[in-house]
């Protein structure tokens, strides 16, 4: 494939395969290095990796603003170190059954913007360390809790032990985490049974491509333009001198300010960069996909 290839590909995960092996597969189809995925799933979850390549990759920020929506389940009245099945599950001897009126009442204090403990088995830095690598020797550890927000927190089903959920949240929320705290609001336990990410942003399950269908053929069919990646930003065109004076690094002015970051397209509507603000409040393109930066 032609190496200056760049834009956005969602790929459907399977269970047990990691997010840095879909990138591999990615790459080899691509016939390029210059992969990369925005936001990971865990192995035994399933769903939409969203892929990044050549250019695009300098967009995977971006990426992470998007929403993710979940479709998870939980089993109540367990617990385990990892908060899902990938470790030793304690069932409790005599669990505290809650109603399914007493779980929707609990909802809403996880919703909007909470802080959330990360979970102990997550690749989380603690003293330089991946805080599952010292979960896995028995280590203590101790992790901050970090503002996430949540915009959607519904029940699909309920049947003792098993509790469905739907979620809409950041990135950087632990789903497994809202189940943890969630039963123990509710005096009990819970680990993650499945997760499944049916999209990210606007990259859905249905417009994903499936990890065993990834091929130099079909990724140049599915492959996006690298503006699908920041479809969310503010979109403001360049043309003439002005396109030229940013390409080569110089400061604008923007229709948007005071936006962060605006999505800065040619006269053919090709993303040619982000437009960031700049402390002097005019904008710079970072990153400049027609020049060095």
């Amino acid at each position: 494939m032609h190496h200056d290839i760049s834009g956005v590909l969602a790929v459907d995960k399977p269970a047990g395969v990691t997010s840095r092996r879909v990138v591999d597969v990615a790459a080899r189809a691509f016939g390029t290095k210059a992969v990369g995925h925005a936001g990971t799933l865990d192995p035994l979850a399933t769903g939409v990796v969203v892929v990044c390549v050549g250019h695009a990759t300098k967009l995977v920020d971006f990426v992470h603003q998007l929403p993710k929506h979940y479709v998870a389940v939980f089993l109540l009245g367990r617990s385990s170190p990892s908060d899902d099945l990938e470790t030793q599950v304690t069932v409790e001897e005599q669990a505290s059954r809650p109603t399914r009126a007493e779980i929707e009442a609990a909802l809403p204090a996880f919703c909007g913007d909470i802080l959330q403990r990360p979970c102990d088995y997550s690749a989380v830095h603690v003293d330089g360390r991946r805080a599952y690598a010292l979960a896995r020797k028995g280590r203590e550890v101790v992790l901050v809790p970090k503002p996430v927000r949540i915009d959607r927190l519904v029940i699909t089903a309920y049947e003792w032990p098993r509790l469905g959920v739907d979620i809409v949240c950041s990135s950087g929320t632990f789903v497994r985490a809202i189940g943890r705290d969630l039963a123990a609001s509710l005096g009990t336990t819970a680990v993650m049974e499945s997760l499944v990410r049916t999209a990210v942003g606007p990259f859905s399950s249905a417009g994903s491509l499936p990890l065993d269908q990834v091929t130099p053929e079909s990724v140049r069919r599915a492959l996006l333009e690298p503006l699908a990646a920041v479809a969310h930003l503010p979109r403001m065109s360049l043309a003439g001198d002005q396109l030229d004076h940013a390409v080569r690094g110089g400061l604008l002015d923007c229709a948007f300010a005071p936006a962060r970051a605006v999505a800065a397209c040619d006269g053919s509507e090709h993303l040619v960069g982000i437009l960031q603000r700049h402390e002097s409040g005019r904008y710079r393109l970072r990153p400049n996909f027609r020049g060095a930066g």
